[in-house]
């Protein structure tokens, strides 16, 4: 997780002023014309397809993006006569691996602990100018208050068991990226930005996350794939996938107020219009165009002048061009104003095929008779997972929920051979495991460097010949137009697309599924956990999404 901010003072009326940004990286556009405003105490949701732009439009607003990007438009943080300060989290830790977790907070709050030791000497010998000056700093700040706010914040993420001594390079990944956002929290940003802020969150910390959403006071813009989250917590929501927007035109955003459920239907009422209206437009302009072509004529084909004589002609003749000439100068305008401002084609859908969608092409997962085909008995790990027993069915589909820290994804690697548990005994029979780890994890067994396409990747990892049987567009799940470009190119949630075909080129007769929704498409989440009841073989999903526990049906585990 990255989060940084500039120098600490106080900004309670910043608002956040998107205006005509474009973004373009490495030679890919990667946003067009973005432009909307979030209010101070508004929270606003970007929602949107894999590579739609979300990060990269945090990025821009907070001023990170890569070496050798280049941007148009304007990003406005400030507020009166100075710029507020940002602060975003995403990937990197703001603590180095040596810092103790007790260290790594004392960062987050320097600024308060500072003021405070300001105030102090200020007050001896006492100075009356200093002394007001810090104590009004100190106030704004609410010094006072710091102690109770970072006990608060670390029992809200579930981190107030680790003990502070603790360099945080010996944390989990899923503790790591919560005291990063317990950094960003206690820090303050007047600007807070947040991409995917309930990765790692189970459900006691995503309520106190939302909690603190609600009473901040400045703008808060994040990109969430957490629909629960997103219902929750969103005051408004800015859509990044295309929209109807006039032709040649692929940017803007759309903005909708309300929830996520809102969105939904708004969406939906959004597209059936979209698709109504090119379709009348373009048999309008297939009209208007052949009547262009027909105002060339006057009258009818081959019918005799009116009369024969020499004047009478050259009357009718000046009259008729004139005519003719108003006809087609009225027509192409009309024609040239439609073709201006018509709506450009609806793109379409990227639909996910299915998890089986390779199995007509491979022999896929078996269907089984239901009988056990994994046993685990009292498997262990230690510090990682308690003591556990399941029996998984040749066609179950089993959901593992529990808080963070219970050992969801341990277990599942233990389920699937790449972790051996400390004790206890696990069985796998005659089946095949395919496992979809929390993180993009693309391994290159041929180590072709960064240049390495997306379809080149697919083909190393699945082989050719399989390749060749199940191409990448099997899945519909990666846009043609991304096949050749770099796979470092494409954001997190792109490159999970690729793992998932991966795996799914050849379907497991197990499937093991570790938080699904990380990074992936509110779209694509919908249609896997859809794709999920028909399955053939056996499916077992680690996750803390609220919105997928409510809807599942099969069998649950709770570690």
């Amino acid at each position: 997780m990255l989060l940084q901010s500039s120098t600490r003072t106080s900004t309670p009326d910043a608002v956040l002023r998107i205006d005509g940004l474009s973004v373009q990286i490495a030679g890919a556009r990667i946003l067009t014309d973005i432009s909307f405003t979030v209010p101070a105490g508004q929270r606003t949701g970007l929602i949107g397809e894999n590579g739609s732009g979300k990060s990269t439009l945090l990025h821009a607003v907070h001023g990170s993006l890569p070496p050798g990007a280049t941007t148009a438009g304007h990003v406005d943080t400030g507020t009166g006569s100075r710029r507020a300060r940002v602060g975003l989290l995403h990937q990197q830790a703001p603590f180095a691996p040596t810092d103790t977790i007790g260290q790594a907070l004392e960062s987050a709050v320097a600024a308060e602990r500072q003021a405070l030791a300001a105030l102090d000497k200020a007050s001896d010998p006492y100075d009356a100018d200093a002394y007001a000056a810090a104590l009004d700093l100190a106030e704004q700040l609410d010094v006072w208050e710091t102690d109770a706010r970072i006990s608060a914040t670390l029992a809200g993420l579930g981190l107030a068991h680790v003990p502070g001594d603790r360099p945080t390079g010996e944390l989990s990944g899923g503790q790591r990226a919560r005291l990063s956002l317990a950094w960003l929290l206690l820090n303050r940003p007047d600007i807070l930005l947040l991409d995917e802020p309930t990765n790692h969150l189970d459900d006691a910390a995503t309520a106190y996350l939302v909690s603190v959403l609600a009473a901040w006071k400045g703008p808060v813009l994040f990109a969430s794939h957490d629909r629960a989250f997103l219902d929750a917590t969103a005051s408004s929501l800015v859509d990044l996938d295309p929209a109807p927007t006039q032709v040649g035109a692929e940017g803007g955003v759309t903005r909708y107020t309300g929830n996520y459920s809102d969105y939904l239907a708004a969406r939906r009422d959004v597209l059936v219009r979209w698709e109504r209206r090119y379709r009348d437009e373009q048999a309008e302009l297939k009209r208007m165009r052949a009547g262009v072509r027909d105002s060339h004529r006057v009258g009818h084909a081959g019918a005799a002048p009116r009369t024969e004589s020499r004047i009478a002609k050259k009357f009718y003749g000046d009259r008729n061009a004139k005519v003719v000439s108003r006809r087609v100068s009225d027509s192409r305008s009309r024609l040239e104003k439609l073709e201006e401002e018509q709506v450009r084609r609806p793109p379409a859908p990227l639909t996910f095929a299915g998890l089986t969608a390779a199995a007509d092409s491979v022999r896929g997962p078996r269907s089984a008779s239901g009988g056990p085909v994994v046993v685990a008995s009292g498997i262990t790990v230690a510090g990682r997972l308690a003591e556990t027993s399941l029996t998984l069915n040749g066609t179950e589909k089993l959901l593992v929920t529990g808080p963070n820290g219970s050992g969801k994804s341990t277990l599942l690697s233990v389920l699937a051979g790449v972790l051996v548990p400390d004790s206890g005994s696990l069985t796998v029979t005659g089946v095949r495991t395919g496992y979809l780890t929390q993180e993009v994890t693309l391994p290159d067994p041929h180590d072709r460097g960064a240049g390495r396409t997306v379809e080149r990747t697919y083909r190393d990892l699945v082989g050719e010949e399989l390749a060749d049987a199940v191409p990448l567009s099997t899945f519909g799940l990666v846009r043609q137009r991304d096949v050749d470009r770099p796979l470092a190119q494409l954001s997190t949630g792109q490159q999970r697309r690729v793992a998932l075909a991966v795996l799914l080129a050849d379907p497991p007769e197990v499937l093991l599924l570790d938080e699904p929704d990380n990074h992936l498409s509110l779209s694509l989440v919908t249609a896997l956990e859809e794709a999920i009841p028909g399955y053939p073989g056996a499916v077992v999903v680690a996750s803390h999404d609220r919105w997928l526990r409510r809807r599942w049906t099969g069998t649950r585990l709770e570690l």
